[in-house]
């Protein structure tokens, strides 16, 4: 009690398990990184050298990197080196009004279809870029830190389809980290549609320790286990888990209850992407006559919510169904 007190009153607050650690915040060009109770975390790239924004890497709070490194790093050996648009983690859909905000252009795009001056991506759509208008806030904290950055979504013409905030709050404690995401898409210049395409919405790659083939295990809040039973299924949340560099972990999304189509459909692959996607029905259940988009009224907004969590253990072990239950609780 009397160490306690002293401590208290030195200004210190003793570090324990489940007890928040600081959060701080260091701007580095065209990057922030984040580091939790000193560590390093995570870094927020938002320069034009990427059509979309992204943080890489993700790290557990002993520092075990839980996404894969390319294509941001090409030396790490035994990496899969497909989807160079996977980007460790990040938010973009393929198609909004037409253009892919999710795959990046195929090389040499700009000479295939110079007729047209359209780059195109991967997928054949033509190309849009997320393009930084401001970081509205980057501020560190006791127990949290989080970044506001605001982009135009732009088109191969160069006109702003619609705008986007992206908010990112992160959290550390002795076992977890933790992200509150928001997504919030204004549409500020005409409706926009969040069209019916698999190829979205928010994503993590993994590690490849962390992928089906190589150990790692997938499952969700219905007792589904595996790709074939989660892709393109309903749940609440779902988690990876297996062992990365000799530590036992996992890592979960948690789908907010206030978002379209709760709970939501999720692209998530044995191969490590991991991604949130509400909008691809026809797919999902392999039947192209219905449309799971979803359009934005003129001067409306749609907001997505979502909780990356990474913890010791596998999802029973770390109580992940009890971690999204006071997630989702009301406030």
């Amino acid at each position: 009690m009397l160490l306690a007190l002293i401590i208290a009153m030195m200004g210190f607050a003793p570090i324990v398990q489940g007890e928040g650690l600081p959060v701080k915040l260091e701007w580095q060009g065209t990057r922030i990184d984040v580091l939790i109770g000193g560590q390093p975390f995570t870094s927020y790239f938002f320069g034009p050298e990427s059509p979309k924004p992204y943080l890489h890497p993700l790290r557990s709070p002993q520092g075990t990197v839980v996404t894969r490194g390319f294509p941001m790093r090409k030396d790490i050996p035994g990496e899969r080196t497909d989807h160079p648009h996977h980007r460790a983690m990040y938010f973009g859909h393929g198609s909004i009004n037409g253009v892919d905000f999710w795959a990046e252009e195929k090389p040499g795009s700009e000479t295939q279809d110079s007729a047209h001056h359209v780059k195109r991506t991967t997928e054949g759509l033509p190309a849009g870029r997320s393009v930084l208008r401001k970081i509205k806030k980057a501020r560190g904290g006791r127990e949290s830190g989080s970044i506001r950055a605001l982009f135009n979504l732009v088109g191969p013409d160069g006109k702003v389809i619609a705008r986007e905030d992206q908010v990112f709050t992160f959290r550390g404690d002795a076992s977890t980290r933790t992200i509150d995401c928001e997504f919030f898409i204004h549409a500020t210049n005409g409706p926009v549609k969040m069209e019916d395409t698999k190829e979205g919405t928010f994503a993590i790659r993994l590690a490849t320790a962390l992928q089906e083939p190589d150990g790692g295990y997938m499952s969700n809040s219905e007792g589904a286990v595996g790709e074939k039973q989660i892709w393109g299924k309903r749940a609440n949340w779902v988690d990876y888990s297996g062992t990365v560099a000799g530590e036992k972990l996992g890592i979960a999304i948690f789908d907010h209850p206030s978002n379209p189509k709760h709970p939501t459909y999720w692209h998530a692959r044995g191969y490590g992407l991991f991604a949130v996607n509400p909008f691809g029905e026809h797919d999902f259940y392999n039947d192209k006559t219905r449309d799971g988009g979803v359009t934005i009224l003129a001067g409306g907004t749609m907001v997505l919510r979502y909780r990356v969590l990474i913890h010791s253990g596998n999802a029973g072990e770390a109580d992940v169904a009890g971690a999204y239950g006071r997630y989702s609780a009301p406030q």
